[in-house]
C-alpha cells in the first residue's frame, strides 16, 4: 500500500460506512503523531500543533486550508495563540474514513515541511 500522504481523497457520501475498529487500528500507526477522540459519539483524528504565535497558527491553518481545498476534504480547526489544533473526520458518515487518515499524513507532511 503507498504511503498515506501520497494517496488521493475519494467522493464520499452518506451511503459509506464509517471504518471498522480493526480498520482503524490498522491505520493509526501511520499517523502516529494523531490522537483517535471521540466527540458527540463520533470518532475523530486530533492533532494539536505548537507554532510561533497567532500568526504562525494562522499561517499553518491557511497552509492546511490549501490542500484541504485540493482534495475536497476539510477539517475543523481551532486556531490559538501559539497552537492550532486539527481534527479530521467525515462529517457525512459521521466518523472516520480513509481520506481522514490521508488528510492526517497530508498534514503531518505539511507540518514536517515547515520545521
Amino acid at each position: 500500500m503507498p504511503d498515506l500522504h501520497l494517496m488521493k481523497c475519494v467522493s464520499c457520501h452518506g451511503q459509506v460506512l464509517p471504518l471498522t475498529k480493526d480498520e482503524i487500528t490498522s491505520l493509526l500507526p501511520q499517523v502516529g503523531t494523531w490522537n483517535l477522540v471521540e466527540e458527540r459519539g463520533e470518532l475523530r483524528l486530533q492533532r494539536r500543533v505548537k507554532t510561533s504565535g497567532f500568526r504562525g497558527a494562522i499561517k499553518l491553518a491557511n497552509q492546511i486550508a490549501e490542500i484541504a481545498e485540493q482534495e475536497d476534504h476539510h477539517p475543523s480547526m481551532l486556531v490559538e495563540y501559539g497552537w492550532l489544533t486539527i481534527t479530521w473526520w467525515t462529517h457525512a458518515i459521521g466518523g472516520l474514513h480513509k481520506n481522514d487518515f490521508i488528510m492526517a499524513a497530508k498534514t503531518d507532511q505539511l507540518i514536517e515541511n515547515l520545521r
